[in-house]
């Protein structure tokens, strides 16, 4: 019988989600990316890569300035500079070679830096997984989105496919080897989101959890 915990009191709704979610990437999502990674030439896979993380790049550094993070917005800002001018419009990476490595920030982060808890865990359809407060910072984050660019609405949904389809090539490997390791894929998942999105917020180091002790066993203790 399903047990839901105090992260995932809507466990029964995500997991419908999650079936629906994965058998849609399994019908379309997957193997189009399959497709596109075994006949598209790397060499043009990691240019449109690095172009769209260019692109997301302007959203990090804004992010990382709201969470009063100076240096690091800079350097940000830096790439954001430094690619479209020496890496061929931002289809090459000089900037992390100039050890300005990228660190993405989004809005979830930023709200999570300002002190609004994670709420309950959520997997909405197509976008997956979520906390309530990931949620929100997904509405702004998306009127960022490099997909927000072109001026036509074809440019729009042709470069959110684009933006699409390579997250999901990118995720291929480690997608092959849950498969093969996870016995409850939904909640490896979401154990690994939950602890992935609590260590961006606190830039890896998340506080120490502090267990208080079982009145019980104290009483058992005195006796």
């Amino acid at each position: 019988p399903m047990c839901s915990t105090p992260v995932d009191p809507w466990e029964s709704f995500n997991r419908r989600m999650f079936a629906f979610n994965d058998a849609l990437d399994e019908a379309v999502l997957k193997p189009v990316a399959v497709a596109y990674r075994d006949h598209v030439p790397e060499l043009v896979r990691r240019g449109v890569d690095n172009v769209l993380g260019n692109l997301a790049d302007v959203w990090s550094a804004a992010n990382h300035f709201l969470q009063g993070k100076l240096q690091t917005g800079l350097e940000m800002t830096s790439r954001v500079v430094v690619n479209p001018l020496v890496g061929l419009g931002g289809v090459l990476d000089p900037a992390t070679e100039f050890r300005l490595p990228r660190r993405s920030e989004d809005f979830g982060q930023t709200l999570g830096v300002w002190g609004f808890g994670p709420g309950p865990y959520v997997v909405w359809p197509l976008l997956g997984p979520r906390t309530v407060r990931d949620s929100f910072g997904t509405v702004l984050d998306l009127q960022f989105d490099p997909s927000r660019l072109p001026p036509t609405e074809a440019g729009r949904y042709a470069t959110a496919a684009v933006g699409v389809l390579n997250t999901r090539t990118n995720l291929l490997s480690a997608s092959e080897l849950l498969n093969q390791v996870a016995l409850d894929r939904y909640s490896f998942l979401r154990d690994a989101y939950l602890q992935r999105r609590l260590d961006a917020v606190y830039d890896g180091a998340p506080p120490m959890e502090v267990f208080e002790d079982d009145p019980e066993d104290d009483k058992g203790k005195k006796k």
